[in-house]
């Protein structure tokens, strides 16, 4: 596609956007649970295939970036907010964070060159709004703290382009380097540290320098939403669809859901995405792999037509992510976002990589991990190499979610069967051969595509 056609589609969709708009209502979508159908099967092996497909609209190329993950999500609710709501980025770049030792990147109108890396925080704020939602945590004595308690780290690989969503866990126990907070007080550097206590300690600049320095990658965009602004951006394209197995009961978030599939929004949605007690083994690394469902499903909601040939839906998912979202100065400028989107627009579902950071057990602390440094080591080399990422772990360390056929998704079943997971079965959705080689990951590395299909391994336990 020329960039000729790509800036008279851009005007024309501009116009379409602001006609629309003009008459169109913002409506709270009410949640609503769709029909389930015959319980499938999981399988453990993948290969992450370089391949290319079609945008299935032309807004896809401004849009493809938020279906990264959440984090994307609110990257390119901002491509698309630069480009056709240029007048909202005042209130998105008012609170912008500068990242120690980082400038801003010169924007072009193409794709942006070579390989780049991207930050979502996402923090636990008690917004007076949602406050009554966190209970204690938003009464008690930490009520003004903020920590991140979500960490995702977006590769973008250079040509051939190719995206890897890396989380770390929240409990990961790491070194934590000083800090400068925006208040001009410095901390002092820490050996061994929570790694969502980064936040209140430096905010959004310190979890970056720390994640850096952890990892060996430089991050020069970063962004932060709160647990407030992931709710309004779920509710602006009306709730993702979720899949279930086994039901959740879990009496610390207030979730309950019966095995099949659910659209979730508002509340609810963040009570699936805060959940680890109604998952697998009730850990944070089962947490994790939920958290990833729910992406690699928004994934497929955000480049659906539900969303890309709707102007009034697109104009609201903009609009709410410019006011949800806190970025690095490195991201306010509209022709940054838009560069970060024209590089992934064409990035399919397969070479779309979720994984978790490898960790093991903290000896001292059974309750906490440490980094694997053998398989992250692996991990940080084989991106480096921009080749097809083969997975040979499983899908989820804690065993948060089962893969499960693109066909089907579990039934509901009577309540004395519904606390059985589906069991594993190997090779139930592995995939072709590459077509050029593939680097296999440790298979300590779990993970898995946005082509494949997971649904949560739920517990009716509510306990971990």
């Amino acid at each position: 596609m020329s960039r000729g056609f790509e800036s008279h589609t851009l005007r024309k969709s501009i116009c379409t956007l602001r006609r629309t708009w003009g008459s169109a209502r913002t409506i709270r979508p009410e949640r609503t649970r769709v029909s389930t159908i015959k319980p499938a099967k999981r399988g453990r092996r993948t290969v992450a295939r370089h391949g290319r497909l079609t945008s299935p609209h032309p807004f896809a190329q401004l849009m493809k970036v938020l279906a990264v993950a959440v984090a994307v999500v609110l990257v390119a609710g901002l491509g698309v907010g630069g480009y056709v709501l240029y007048d909202l980025t005042q209130s998105y770049t008012a609170d912008a964070v500068e990242l120690e030792g980082q400038s801003d990147v010169p924007p072009d109108i193409g794709a942006i060159e070579g390989g780049v890396n991207l930050f979502i925080a996402g923090t636990d704020k008690c917004e007076p709004e949602y406050a009554d939602i966190f209970g204690d945590r938003c009464t008690g004595p930490d009520s003004g703290s903020e920590l991140n308690d979500v960490n995702m780290l977006v590769h973008i690989s250079d040509e051939p382009r190719r995206v890897t969503v890396i989380s770390f866990p929240r409990d990961l126990m790491v070194p934590i380097p000083s800090c400068t907070d925006a208040d001009g007080n410095t901390s002092s550097a820490m050996s061994k540290q929570q790694i969502n206590t980064t936040f209140s300690y430096g905010g959004l600049s310190c979890t970056v320098k720390t994640i850096s320095e952890l990892s060996g990658q430089d991050i020069p965009f970063a962004a932060t939403v709160t647990w407030g602004g992931v709710i309004e951006i779920t509710n602006a394209i009306g709730g993702v669809d979720v899949c279930v197995s086994g039901g959740i009961r879990d009496r610390y978030t207030g979730l309950d859901l019966t095995p099949g599939m659910h659209t979730i929004q508002g509340v609810e949605a963040l009570q699936f995405l805060r959940t680890r007690h109604g998952v697998g083994d009730g850990g944070d690394l089962g947490r994790i792999s939920n958290q990833q469902q729910y992406m690699s499903r928004l994934v497929k909601k955000l480049v659906s037509e539900d969303v890309l040939s709707n102007p009034a839906t697109l104009y609201k998912l903009a609009s709410t992510a410019l006011s949800s979202i806190d970025p690095s100065t490195s991201l306010t400028n509209p022709l940054t976002l838009a560069q970060i989107a024209l590089a992934v627009k064409d990035v399919p579902f397969d070479e779309i990589t979720f994984i978790q950071y490898p960790t093991v057990a903290d000896p001292a602390d059974a309750n906490r991990v440490i980094p694997n440094k053998s398989a992250a080591t692996a991990l940080w080399d084989a991106l480096a190499t921009n080749q097809p990422l083969e997975l040979t772990g499983e899908a989820s360390q804690g065993d948060g979610v089962v893969v499960v056929d693109p066909t089907e998704a579990p039934t509901e079943e009577p309540t004395d069967a519904a606390t059985e997971a589906p069991a594993p079965t190997e090779g139930a959705t592995e995939a072709p051969a590459p077509t050029e080689s593939a680097v296999a990951l440790p298979d300590s590395i779990a993970g898995v595509t946005a082509a494949q299909e997971t649904c949560s391994n739920g517990n009716l336990t509510g306990i971990g």
